[in-house]
């Protein structure tokens, strides 16, 4: 692979109750959220990567559209990310992403999305490894 770019971030404390930073720009307590026993008071590895996610996947939605020839207003991707036990002693992750094309026909919203998973780097490294469901909306 020829490398384009390099992120880098370190984690301090104890992980899930810690902090993390990376670049000039993250510099965030993290906790475990309420629903998993903790104190909820800081982001946590979900959060991130529902965000990371997301504006991954809408960059490559309007790549794509760009491709495509279609201009994108208003649009947005929602990520959600899920966690829960995988039966084996550990735990796994499942990610939701909400796709809205306000004014884009429904067929070719739904294409666009498509072929956002196809390129999307967050999208080809869980391919096969997490359950990833996209869904397209208008609003």
């Amino acid at each position: 692979m020829d490398v384009l770019y390099t992120a880098e971030a370190v984690s301090t404390g104890e992980g899930r109750n810690g902090h993390v930073t990376a670049g000039d720009y993250i510099d965030l307590d993290v906790a475990v959220p309420q629903a998993m026993g903790g104190s909820g008071a800081g982001t946590n590895p979900e959060q991130l990567f529902a965000a990371g996610y997301a504006a991954c996947f809408h960059s490559a939605l309007h790549a794509v559209a760009r491709g495509h020839k279609v201009k994108l207003t208003d649009s947005s991707v929602g990520g959600r990310v899920q966690i829960g036990p995988n039966g084996q002693g550990g735990y796994q992750l499942a990610v939701l992403l909400e796709v809205v094309l306000p004014g884009i026909e429904a067929q070719l919203a739904q294409q666009l999305a498509d072929d956002a998973h196809q390129v999307c780097p967050y999208s080809n490294a869980t391919r096969g490894n997490i359950e990833v469901t996209v869904t397209v909306s208008e609003d």
